[in-house]
């Protein structure tokens, strides 16, 4: 046995020997049972006896919230998070982070309780990347009601690019305009141009055209110039349906230069689809006459056509014919009849 576990089974005893009441003593003194027991979880944890250090750290945070030591209790379950992130659960990581949290906050330290926040969803982002994104929503609640903008933007732009990742685009644009509204309180207008591009392609990801002109026209004042060129290009694109024109606008160094996540959403935004010309009409050669009905036979009487022409290929072309004159010298019963002036006699005219 090591003499570091020694010393910790003494600090273990000594505590229990504070926890205990009796005649002289009517009422337990948990602020020294729990130093001891914090003793003895270091003991414990440069022995690398971790279930025995996690179990001190524990008692000891128990102790400091009956003795209201709200920051020591804290700081107890901050040791437990970071001494146990590699052998506990995502529950139990989740859980140790929000409840230090939550006493940092009652003790009054913000930014604490945000930072601890901040640990538990690193550990915890390559594991279950739901719980970091509502640890780093949650820190930066704390941030804000603690005045720290910049700090709040910090945790929902780590939020966003988690929800881009796992493809929850709705949440994601709620994000990016929490932290867009962060960005306008701290004045930092360049980050909001940015931004700004972010929410276009998340717009464009979701297939809603309206929706991503919608995010240009709201925050596209604060864009520079490539900024700017680079979302028109792409609406443009996009509108016009040119698929050739929006994949040039994607792949656009400026893009390529914003974070892994957002260069890699680029890509997967679905291109529009060309639209291909109509195919012309093809006539078959040597198809049968059309349909020629009663009255349409009634009226070529009428009028002198004739009806039953068969269309004849011309110079060997297909869909080229031409109606031969077969009854152009015959003549027609119905041509219009003249009468000419009638000439008057002698005697009429001496009448007259």
């Amino acid at each position: 046995m090591s003499s570091k576990v020694q010393e910790a089974q003494e600090h273990v005893r000594a505590a229990e020997k504070y926890l205990k009441t009796s005649l002289m003593r009517w009422k337990a003194d948990f602020d020294s049972a729990a130093d001891e027991y914090s003793q003895a979880a270091q003991c414990y944890r440069i022995a690398r006896e971790v279930q025995l250090a996690r179990d001190c750290y524990v008692k000891a945070a128990d102790l400091y919230k009956k003795n209201k030591s709200l920051f020591h209790a804290a700081k107890a379950l901050e040791n437990v998070m970071i001494l146990c992130k590699e052998h506990a659960t995502d529950n139990q990581i989740y859980d140790w982070a929000m409840d230090a949290s939550t006493l940092y906050q009652e003790h009054g330290s913000g930014d604490s309780a945000a930072n601890i926040l901040d640990k538990a969803a690193k550990i915890l982002e390559p594991r279950s990347a739901e719980m970091a994104v509502k640890l780093y929503l949650h820190a930066a609640d704390v941030s804000s009601t603690e005045s720290g903008q910049h700090q709040g933007a910090e945790y929902l732009s780590k939020a966003s690019r988690i929800l881009v990742r796992l493809e929850r685009y709705d949440e994601a644009m709620d994000s990016i305009r929490r932290e867009i509204g962060f960005h306008q309180e701290a004045g930092n207008i360049g980050q909001i141009g940015r931004l700004c591009v972010v929410g276009v392609l998340i717009q464009l990801a979701r297939g809603d055209v309206v929706a991503a002109e919608k995010v240009y026209k709201e925050w596209g004042n604060s864009c520079e110039a490539p900024e700017m060129t680079t979302i028109e290009q792409a609406l443009q694109a996009f509108d016009e349906e040119d698929r050739e024109a929006a994949q040039r606008a994607l792949s656009s160094p400026f893009i390529r230069s914003m974070d892994v996540d957002y260069a890699r959403l680029a890509t997967k935004i679905p291109l529009p689809q060309a639209i291909e010309p109509a195919p012309r009409a093809q006539v078959r050669p040597n198809a049968a006459p059309s349909y020629v009905s009663a009255n349409a036979v009634a009226d070529a009487e009428v009028t002198g056509t004739n009806v039953n022409a068969r269309p004849s290929a011309s110079q060997g072309e297909p869909g080229i014919y031409s109606y031969p004159d077969e009854e152009d010298n015959e003549e027609s019963p119905y041509v219009a009849v003249t009468y000419g002036k009638k000439e008057q006699s002698d005697e009429e005219e001496e009448l007259c």
